[in-house]
């Protein structure tokens, strides 16, 4: 009988994605140490897709390595990227604010980071023409900002990030496919820039989305948020589900596997 338990017990381990196991990555931006992840997917194809994920404004959390486990389950390499590095990670709200704030502004330094990850992603077993970058947050910014920044990608997604730019940024032709997946309510993110990010992929003749998901704030896809949409940021499983199917469908498209 304990084998029997034994056996059910690893049949259920596997299905869950056992063997595919999130990897400790060093990296450096000069004498900056960086602490990534890494993941190979669980059934690998000649195409190799890669997705570089942005975690939110408090850095690599437990929702970022979540989604790099569902992808690698999906055939996906992923790379998880630390943009504080070592000695900088925020301790609260207040601290990831500022953080994310200075990247906000010195959006060169941003897009450097990020570049810096899809180096390792590429180590890590990735195609370099085949690569998408997905975020949340303050790393959906991030993901926007890889298609601004004409980095090598084909493609971007943004899960209830800021969406704006400053008006005085030149605006270029954007090439990587857009995605932006927006709670309807999310106060953090006013309808004039919405407008003007909207306006931006009209002016850049981006192939572009924007979905939004009714009776969802800011920071829609993390359980760690509660379910108290007064408060801002709240999880809505509903809209969780639904933009996860809406990123595989844009993986579909923009990705060879």
């Amino acid at each position: 009988m304990k084998n029997i338990k034994l056996f059910i017990l690893g049949i259920i381990v596997y299905s869950q994605g056992a063997f595919a196991q999130l990897k400790p990555v060093v990296y450096k931006d000069n004498t900056q140490v960086l602490n990534g992840f890494a993941i190979a997917p669980t059934k690998k194809s000649d195409q190799k897709p890669g997705i570089l994920i942005l975690p939110a404004w408090k850095g690599i959390d437990k929702a970022s390595k979540d989604i790099a486990t569902n992808l690698a389950s999906l055939g996906y390499y992923s790379f998880i990227a630390d943009i504080y590095g070592e000695g900088n990670y925020p301790k609260d709200n207040a601290e990831a604010g500022k953080s994310a704030g200075y990247y906000k502004t010195n959006f060169e330094a941003y897009q450097h980071r990020i570049q810096l990850a899809l180096d390792q992603l590429i180590k890590a077993g990735a195609h370099p023409d085949n690569i998408v970058v997905i975020g949340y947050c303050f790393g959906g910014t991030g993901a926007l900002e890889a298609a601004r920044g004409h980095l090598k990608i084909q493609g971007v997604v943004s899960f209830h990030g800021g969406l704006a730019k400053e008006a005085s940024r030149p605006t270029e032709p954007i090439t990587a496919k857009v995605l932006a997946c927006h709670g309807a309510d999310d106060p953090y993110v006013s309808a004039a820039e919405v407008t003007a990010f909207q306006q931006e992929m009209r002016d850049t003749k981006a192939d572009w989305q924007m979905i939004y998901y009714a009776n969802s704030v800011h920071g829609f896809t993390n359980p760690e948020y509660g379910d108290d949409n007064s408060k801002g940021a709240a999880y809505n499983e509903k809209a969780a589900k639904r933009s996860f199917e809406h990123l595989k469908v844009f993986l579909n498209e923009v990705l060879k596997k």
